[in-house]
């Protein structure tokens, strides 16, 4: 069972000598006028994640290409609904944007709001990344074989997990997995936290048995002996990890990506849907950028805003049969 879909890659290589042309063009071409005050990144998730990390570093690095202050502000709650709310509810002046995550295409098929993507102005796709199965380094479980052994062989509700919210991507990864393994989709109990961070801590002090988060948030925890990564829901391993065998590798059927991009509200002022488009397109190739998301695993997948608002849509068709299928969209 895969709910993968190729994702286009618009090559940073392709675009280069455009990009470096508009880095070297003049400010009023890019809107020498915006930004006059300081614009607000706003995180749909808990600090200390990997969305809150990757938008600390794109809020960083627009400074630098536009001037003025990007102040990242973490509005959680509602498994995403709040931040994903404040972006699309803000004034189109080009002075609130955030990172937009695939919930976006996920909530609304579960009533958790009305949102879809439609209600925002795209301005690029940044990341994506696979999920991982991580346990606990004390966990009794060195290998995805054993777990899936396990947890097939137990009483419903035995084995707890977390992530994200209910209904979250991280969420329906385990349903995903769960359903390849014909396990009900409840079979293990889902405990839903604010995000990753949040998730890996709970699983360190033994409150749940598993995460399916990526691999670059469960790095600190691994990387410090307290956690370790079994499995990575992918079609193949990943570079930064290449030690991590795929669910596949060891006979299961699923794979999953999920998503960050910067988006603003519908309807946008276009002096600063493009200034701020520009600079992200050269960001995705600036070495410091680069750098930081290699070290932490985070995936690199840029799209322009044309390719990142049809990725966001195709992606809702493929979450609308996901979720109808592990019985968890609305009537």
């Amino acid at each position: 069972m895969s709910l993968n879909r190729p994702i286009t890659r618009r090559t940073v290589l392709g675009g280069a000598a455009a990009a470096l042309a508009l880095s070297v063009a003049p400010r009023s071409v890019l809107g020498a006028d915006y930004p006059s005050r300081p614009v607000t990144v706003v995180v749909p998730w808990g600090a200390g994640g990997g969305t809150d990390a990757t938008g600390r570093m794109i809020a960083a690095l627009l400074e630098k290409r536009l001037g003025g202050s990007f102040n990242v502000v973490n509005r959680t709650g509602g498994s995403g609904v709040v931040g994903h709310s404040a972006i699309a509810n803000a004034a189109p002046d080009g002075y609130t944007i955030g990172l937009v995550t695939v919930e976006i295409t996920m909530m609304h098929h579960v009533g958790l709001t009305e949102l879809t993507s439609a209600d925002y102005t795209p301005l690029g796709l940044m990341n994506a990344d696979s999920p991982g199965i991580t346990v606990s380094s004390d966990s009794p479980y060195g290998d995805v074989e054993s777990l899936a052994k396990a947890i097939a062989e137990s009483e419903p509700g035995t084995f707890k997990a977390s992530g994200t919210g209910q209904g979250g991507i991280w969420h329906l990864a385990l349903i995903g997995w769960l359903l390849s393994m014909d396990l009900a989709p409840d079979h293990v109990t889902w405990v839903p936290s604010e995000g990753s961070a949040p998730a890996m801590q709970d699983l360190i002090a033994g409150g749940i048995d598993l995460v399916t988060v990526s691999l670059a948030e469960t790095k600190a925890m691994v990387d410090a002996g307290r956690a370790k990564n079994l499995a990575l829901m992918a079609d193949a391993r990943a570079a930064s990890h290449p030690d991590v065998p795929t669910v596949k590798e060891a006979g299961g059927q699923f794979s999953l990506s999920t998503w960050r991009g910067i988006c603003g509200p519908k309807d946008m002022d276009p002096v600063a849907a493009e200034a701020i488009s520009t600079a992200l397109a050269e960001i995705a190739q600036d070495p410091e950028f680069v750098e930081f998301m290699n070290s932490r695993g985070f995936g690199i997948t840029y799209l322009d805003p044309a390719a990142h608002a049809d990725m966001m849509s195709t992606t809702d068709a493929i979450m609308s049969d996901a979720l109808t299928a592990a019985g968890l969209a609305s009537s």
